[in-house]
């Protein structure tokens, strides 16, 4: 039966907690605002929310792949809000538009930041510590380590037993500091030992490691700063200028000077592009293209470049990325007295596979009244059965141009911004199409329709140049650029290295001690080989073996024993 602490147990401590039955209930000291903020602080420090948090920025960076960024796509975005005009105002409340730059995903990151920094400055002084100190002095008990071996070795000549110890242990310490162990000897007694520890390297992985993350967050956070994004469109025979007011959408970093922007232009002489032919597998399916442009540096002499899907052009520090391509009928709009009121290339964007196109045309002066157009452009046209129209193939065999005239507000006169691609046709009324009786304009390179009810005339004008066979050529090209320059992509280049390698160090290189003990015994030296890991270490056993070996065959011959 067990005694209480009344009956006087010498083993049980008087403030043991069956004794707090006389004192009251348990209570813990407070710990304080200070105490709080400590407690907060190693929190947020350790490993384990590191990588908590490493986790949640991975995933806080799916939405960016999920839907448009204003930063890369602003196009997209403008299409996502016509497409979803009830999800896209909720999500663009959550910043789910602009996921790299929202207070939620900058918060992750900031914290990130925070606790890699708070993580690795303890664990640089501690290893800076450990690599200035001495080996361990070596245990007493060898034989009770799983990686140990034993050995006899019989003393020769007129050597004296404490002089044959000596030189084995020198021996010993000359092999592991050649193998790369850092070597300390302790003596105790008549026996002699070294002491023989490597695998720093490993530690010195792991900070390099979270060193160039924390690297790779600062290149990314104060590099974008003066990164910039934009887009740009180029029609044939058309040049762009790396000036803000030729960028169709422009995402600057919060240190990019806009009004100092590298110069240059970008002329597109030509676009040209192969399609399989009609009869063969994947008809169509565009095999090759490419934009041919004339580039230009401030001061410097014209030169030639070539932009291609996955390979972007370098210009003064900036990288060209072809993102698009698409066709620009050139049309001419003249009132009912002749005189020309609107007469330029516009892009259509594609909407299918064989480059069936969408395209508005907006006429603000000139006329009685404003007019919008919205129409198709058919490359190959063809027939449905419903009656409409569609592109049967990307190339220009039968091209044919279908517009619906609409008159009225354009909407462009009140400050708020309007899409290019778009028409808002709640304040016109339409004047072709649909329910007016009146057929939608239809024209093929060359043509010239009347515009209804008087209002003048419209030509799509032929662009192939002169000997020119069917209609190549006789609409233009456009391309679709994306503009961006990356201040930080060197230093995360670096940093990204330098983790990989800290990581590769942190996983394949072994951490472990070795120790190596020769007593006398009469005419014969008792040797000891002993090891033990810092970590996993599978090799363990096979270096202590090797050590064993190698020790044993330099001092001549041994009779080994387990």
């Amino acid at each position: 039966m067990s005694r209480s602490r009344s009956d006087g147990d010498p083993l049980r401590p008087a403030d043991h907690a069956d004794a707090v039955a006389d004192a009251g209930e348990i209570t813990q000291p407070a710990l304080g605002f200070v105490g709080w903020l400590r407690w907060g602080w190693r929190q947020l420090t350790s490993m384990r929310t590191a990588l908590v948090l490493l986790l949640l920025l991975a995933i806080a960076a799916v939405p960016g792949s999920l839907v448009p960024q204003r930063g890369a796509d602003p196009n997209g975005v403008t299409q996502y809000f016509i497409d979803n005009p009830d999800l896209a105002p909720i999500l663009d409340g959550f910043s789910m538009f602009d996921v790299y730059a929202s207070p939620w995903f900058s918060a992750i990151y900031l914290l990130l930041f925070i606790s890699l920094i708070g993580c690795v400055i303890p664990r640089t002084k501690h290893h800076y510590k450990a690599l200035r100190a001495r080996p361990p002095r070596t245990p007493a008990r060898l034989s009770r380590l799983d990686a140990h071996r034993a050995t006899s070795v019989e003393i020769t000549g007129e050597t004296d037993a404490a002089t044959a110890a000596s030189g084995a242990v020198e021996l010993a310490a000359f092999q592991l500091r050649k193998a790369g162990y850092r070597v300390e000897r302790y003596d105790t007694g008549a026996a002699l030992s070294v002491s023989a520890e490597r695998g720093y390297l490993r530690e010195t992985g792991n900070l390099v490691f979270h060193a160039a993350l924390v690297g790779v967050l600062l290149a990314v956070g104060l590099g974008g700063g003066f990164t910039y994004t934009g887009q740009t469109v180029i029609i044939e025979g058309r040049t762009f200028v790396n000036t803000l007011l030729d960028y169709t959408s422009f995402n600057p970093g919060r240190f990019v000077d806009e009004e100092a922007l590298e110069p240059y232009s970008l002329t597109l002489d030509e676009f040209s592009v192969t399609y399989q032919p009609v009869g063969e597998q994947g008809a169509g399916q565009a095999g090759d293209f490419v934009a041919h442009l004339t580039t230009q540096h401030a001061g410097e002499a014209p030169g030639a470049g070539e932009v291609r899907v996955n390979h972007p052009l370098e210009m003064a520090g900036d990288r060209i990325y072809l993102m698009g391509n698409g066709y620009a009928p050139t049309m001419t709009i003249r009132d009912a007295d002749g005189d020309v009121v609107f007469s330029e290339s516009v892009p259509f964007l594609p909407q299918d596979t064989n480059m069936t196109s969408l395209g508005v045309v907006k006429v603000p002066d000139g006329l009685a009244e404003q007019l919008g157009l919205v129409g198709f452009f058919y490359p190959t046209q063809v027939p449905l059965q419903s009656g409409a129209f569609t592109s049967a193939y990307p190339a220009l065999v039968n091209p044919v141009l279908s517009l619906n005239v609409f008159s009225g507000d354009l909407g462009i006169n009140d400050g708020v911004p309007r899409s290019v691609y778009t028409l808002d046709t709640a304040d016109m009324t339409r004047l072709t199409g649909g329910e007016t009786d009146v057929p939608s304009i239809e024209l093929a390179p060359g043509e010239t329709a009347d515009l209804p009810d008087g209002l003048g005339t419209i030509t799509f004008e032929n662009d192939a140049p002169e000997g020119a066979e069917g209609y190549e050529g006789s609409v233009k090209r456009y391309v679709s650029l994306s503009i961006h320059r990356d201040a930080a992509a060197t230093w995360v280049l670096v940093f990204a290295l330098l983790a990989f390698a800290g990581l590769l160090a942190g996983l394949f290189v072994p951490r472990r001690r070795l120790w190596v003990k020769v007593r006398p015994e009469g005419q014969s030296l008792h040797i000891e080989y002993a090891g033990l890991a810092r970590g996993e270490d599978p090799t363990l056993d096979a270096a202590v073996a090797q050590l064993a070996q190698r020790h044993g065959d330099a001092l001549g011959a041994p009779s080994t024993r387990a």
